[in-house]
């Protein structure tokens, strides 16, 4: 069975890296290691793996701004060529970047691969750069469609609450990206929230995750019809790693404990949240919320 994912293990990071050697460094006689950059922490990386669990195509996308988002490294195994996996792996790597918040995506592309881009939505903007002082590249741009959710209205609603009530969320520009009841994803705006290293303040990504924390309870509030004050009241969280691009935060109704039941019955509740914060593929921050509910009433 083919899949797309992103590599795990040493091993497979290893075969991504090789085949984009391979294919796209290799043949013009660069080394090992030219086909690293210094953006590789910040972004996500998938590959097609056949049943066997060889590594048929790899590409990857980081985020220059908060909203748009780049495609670079596409290459597929010489003897897989033709057989629509560069197509399944540009389909996952565009739905990452939609989940994320993206509704731009940019990338630039040789002349031999213009019609693939073409047939899928790209458009060709002209010359980009001649790598190699041979190789030339093709700049192309495509819009990306909100993805789809019949509750995109309470996600609009959370949004506008947190940034007509709490001065910082608007601040920061934290945004929904992805909502569809069973997981929520929120993204913020790098440039506010860099420290002198610039990567993420602390600060920036504890607000970050409490706040998705909070709009999980609210959301949830709001798919009972129900109202109630929420409030943190005891949290912790663990920092495994800086983030020097656009961090998102992922929770999922996996992620919760509590249940509205008591909080319909006896006008109060306590709901525990764990919430990941992600650089790239990577967990760099994991935050256990716990949040008391305490019930309006509808009158109020």
């Amino acid at each position: 069975m083919i899949t797309c994912r992103a590599p795990k293990t040493t091993k497979e990071f290893e075969e991504y890296y090789y085949l984009r050697w391979l294919i796209l460094r290799s043949p013009w006689g660069k080394e090992r290691g030219s086909e690293l950059d210094d953006l590789e922490a910040q972004a996500i990386h998938r590959c097609v793996f056949d049943q066997n669990g060889n590594v048929l195509a790899v590409g990857r996308i980081h985020f220059t701004v908060q909203q748009y988002a780049q495609i670079r490294y596409m290459a597929v195994d010489v003897k897989a060529q033709g057989q629509g996996y560069g197509y399944i792996l540009l389909e996952s790597l565009e739905r990452e970047a939609q989940m994320r918040g993206a509704n731009s995506i940019e990338l630039n592309a040789r002349e031999a691969a213009l019609g693939f881009y073409e047939k899928l939505g790209y458009q060709n903007l002209g010359l980009a750069h001649l790598l190699y002082g041979e190789i030339q590249h093709y700049s192309m741009v495509k819009k990306l469609n909100v993805l789809a959710t019949h509750l995109k209205e309470s996600a609009n609603n959370l949004e506008e609450t947190w940034h007509n009530t709490i001065p910082l969320s608007k601040a920061m520009n934290i945004k929904i990206s992805y909502f569809d009841g069973e997981e929520l994803v929120t993204n913020c705006d790098l440039a506010f929230n860099k420290n002198i290293h610039n990567t993420m303040f602390a600060g920036s990504i504890y607000t970050l995750a409490t706040l998705t924390g909070w709009g999980w309870v609210y959301l949830l509030l709001e798919k009972n019809n129900s109202q109630g004050d929420i409030v943190l009241a005891d949290a912790k969280i663990k920092y495994l790693a800086p983030i020097s691009g656009i961090a998102c935060a992922k929770t999922h109704h996996q992620f919760v404990e509590g249940s509205t039941t008591v909080f319909e019955k006896e006008g109060k509740a306590r709901i525990s949240i764990t919430v990941n914060i992600y650089s790239g593929d990577k967990i760099a921050a994991t935050f256990i919320g716990k949040y008391v509910v305490i019930k309006k009433e509808k009158n109020q």
